[in-house]
């Protein structure tokens, strides 16, 4: 059995999982990977009740954290949010006695409808990835966290084919592997 360098945990957020083409595949990429755990937050949280303890204790037994979402009104999904908003608290992630999120590595696996011209300051949404990932960014920041910049996979409301979409799985795959591996992986944006 392989023993990974770092434990890598996914939470994933997708309130329509049965409808995305694109995350389907890529949760399912995820899911194989040895030294990968993946967490569905809708699955384990439908009522959105969230068990803060059991959370936080598996942020603790993982060395890199991934939120793995569409990106939702330039933001993540309601769940991820409210899970943020609990799970991360003052005591446990950050303030003068929360540090037992230091040293750990935050990225963000996401996808978005538009392509990669979109998400420009001359582009429909007029910022960059970067630039609305800021609050996730911070986030990190705030709890001592190394940043890592997103995975991201655009266009994918109409402009990826199904031979596109397994490209971007097996790249996410090989995308978490390098993370498993204690490696920095190259930034794709």
């Amino acid at each position: 059995m392989r023993v990974p360098a770092a434990r890598v945990l996914v939470l994933f957020a997708h309130p329509a999982f049965q409808k995305s083409r694109v995350h389907r595949q890529l949760a399912a990429a995820a899911r194989a990977i040895e030294g990968v755990t993946f967490h569905d937050l809708y699955e384990a949280f439908p009522d959105f009740q969230i068990d803060v303890a059991s959370e936080q204790a598996r942020l603790l037994a993982h060395e890199v954290i991934v939120f793995q979402h569409p990106l939702y009104w330039y933001s993540c999904p309601a769940l991820l949010k409210e899970w943020l908003d609990l799970v991360l608290e003052h005591g446990f992630a950050y303030g003068p006695e929360g540090t037992r999120l230091r040293g750990k590595t935050l990225h963000s696996a996401i996808t978005t409808g538009g392509g990669p011209s979109a998400y420009t300051p001359e582009g429909h949404n007029r910022f960059t990835i970067a630039e609305l990932m800021r609050p996730f960014e911070q986030t990190a920041a705030l709890c001592g966290m190394t940043w890592l910049p997103p995975y991201v996979v655009h266009g994918t409301v109409h402009l990826l084919d199904p031979a596109a979409i397994a490209r971007h799985a097996a790249e996410y795959a090989s995308h978490l592997s390098t993370l498993r591996d204690g490696r920095t992986p190259t930034a794709r944006t």
